[in-house]
């Protein structure tokens, strides 16, 4: 039986979010570019130089029509050797304290990767859902931002946790279309990254006026270097995922209603297909994911009212988040086993399924699994004894030896996919 702090913890727990859910069903927001976190949330600030613990963060907005937002978490492992090369030195002292002065004398205080690209290692990218029940949580909260920071240590690799916009102010298809976006994003930041490395040396005239184009820099024939710039004069790349991404290892992972979210771009991914090039979805990882039905599962009976999240608040977040008009529990968001299924079972990537033996929704996700089996799917389940839903990414478990091993035994099974050919079983 999980402890007695947990069991307080999950009766505090529901009283306030039920109020929460309530409150957002009675009084709605409206908010037309959406909102990615709630002002009572706990915010990590994003730190670009690494820090103690080897890793270095940094927030972006990538969509001017919405409130879409990202955090890269970018390893200290990216970086091939920061004694082998001496300008290095100066870009990782011993005390991680990076500082960089730009013509204009303004002192950015964070990490930027050498433009030759000699000592800069390219690593998979996982690209994550945080979960919430749809209506809390955030890329950049404190519980998602060390669970993120594990990752990226243990799976040697750049995560990009992804602030989706969240329920009622932004309901279906909101935070699915966020997800896709983001995808595409990639696949676009990654032939920018290559275009502008192609251009490195070569003489290509300016970019018309208002528009992207190629300036000079500085490093060419001429002593100048080519470089991808917006209307504004600013690099339409970003530089740590230029330097240090490798699209082609690319896992997706969704925690609790995130895990709705990676299944859905998984499937987006075979559809899109060629389209998507230079990224590729290697695998994808559903911890304990948001699934649920109109015919209610043995466990959806046996444990509708277990820890912190019980079945009538999951009805509550999703009247929130589906279309009133069409709130219907064998939506595709909702249920996986829905047989209208625009791309076969047999196409979905390796997936990794994590549940909890508390939580009421672990049949369906298991059932899921055995489905993507069935059709020669590499689909394992890791059922862990006594834990409870979101019990490996809580800002009150994190810490726990449970949710340590938890990503610990993901980060061993996502090396069969994102290791490089003759490295595969290297941990």
């Amino acid at each position: 039986m999980p402890s007695v702090t947990v069991k307080l913890y999950s009766v505090l727990s529901k009283f306030f979010l039920k109020r929460k859910l309530q409150t957002l069903i009675e009084s709605p927001t409206h908010n037309p570019n959406g909102i990615v976190s709630r002002p009572d949330e706990t915010i990590a600030a994003a730190n670009p130089s690494f820090s103690d613990d080897g890793v270095a963060t940094k927030d972006l907005h990538i969509d001017p029509l919405t409130s879409l937002s990202l955090r890269i978490f970018l390893p200290d492992s990216a970086i091939v050797s920061p004694k082998s090369i001496p300008d290095l030195r100066v870009r990782v002292p011993s005390s991680r304290s990076l500082k960089k002065v730009s013509d204009s004398g303004v002192v950015y205080g964070g990490y930027s990767p050498e433009k030759s690209g000699r000592n800069c290692r390219k690593l998979p990218i996982i690209l994550q859902f945080h979960g919430g029940g749809w209506v809390t949580g955030g890329s950049d909260t404190v519980a998602n931002d060390v669970f993120c920071r594990r990752l990226a240590k243990l799976c040697d690799a750049v995560v990009v946790a992804v602030g989706y916009r969240l329920a009622p102010e932004s309901r279906f298809p909101a935070a699915f279309d966020d997800g896709v976006k983001v995808l595409n994003w990639l696949a676009k930041q990654a032939n920018l990254a290559e275009c502008d490395r192609s251009f490195g040396n070569r003489m290509v005239g300016g970019g018309g006026r208002g528009g992207g184009g190629v300036i000079g820099g500085g490093g060419g024939g001429d002593g100048r270097r080519w470089q991808i710039v917006d209307g504004f004069g600013a690099s339409m790349f970003e530089p740590w995922l230029a330097a240090h991404a490798d699209p082609s290892r690319c896992v997706l992972l969704g925690v609790s209603c995130g895990a709705n979210i990676a299944n859905y771009v998984a499937k987006y991914s075979v559809k899109a297909g060629k389209l998507l090039d230079p990224i590729r979805v290697v695998a994808q990882v559903l911890m304990y994911p948001f699934f649920i039905g109109t015919t209610p599962t043995p466990s959806e009976v046996k444990l509708c009212n277990s820890y912190l999240y019980d079945k009538s608040m999951s009805l509550l977040a999703w009247k929130l988040f589906l279309p009133e008009e069409d709130f219907n529990l064998d939506h595709p968001a909702c249920n996986p086993l829905n047989s209208g299924r625009e791309v076969p079972l047999k196409y979905t990537p390796p997936t990794l399924t994590i549940v909890a033996e508390h939580d009421w929704m672990r049949d369906r996700a298991i059932a899921y699994s055995e489905e993507l089996r069935k059709v020669n799917v590499d689909a394992p389940v890791l059922d862990y004894k006594d834990a409870i839903h979101e019990f490996a990414t809580l800002d009150v478990l994190l810490k726990t030896p449970q949710a340590q091993a938890c990503s610990e035994d993901i980060c061993i099974w996502m090396k069969k996919y994102i290791s490089l050919r003759g490295h595969e079983f290297s941990y």
